[in-house]
């Protein structure tokens, strides 16, 4: 898989541990809203979720999509898959 959006990625800069919180509730609600505003202004934010969802990234935010929303996106994914 080609990995060259990386260089372009808008979270290169920031402290990985913003995209990693732990758990999704209390703190970590405010981390994955602070990870997905890094997410808004990144121009391969669609790369970025693409390669999450190929690699099966369960863990932390990617894309601007933090773990329940990949999660329900890949079910969304797999029901349409077996619907058509």
């Amino acid at each position: 898989m080609d990995m060259n959006w990386l260089n372009e990625s808008r979270c290169l800069t920031e402290d990985p541990e913003l995209f990693f919180p732990v758990g999704n509730t209390g703190p970590a609600v405010d981390q994955i809203e602070q990870a997905k505003a890094v997410c808004r202004e990144c121009g391969v934010s669609t790369q970025c979720l693409e390669y999450a969802i190929k690699e099966n990234q369960d863990t932390g935010v990617w894309g601007g999509l933090s773990e329940d929303e990949r999660k329900s996106l890949k079910r969304k994914y797999a029901r349409a898959r077996r619907a058509g």
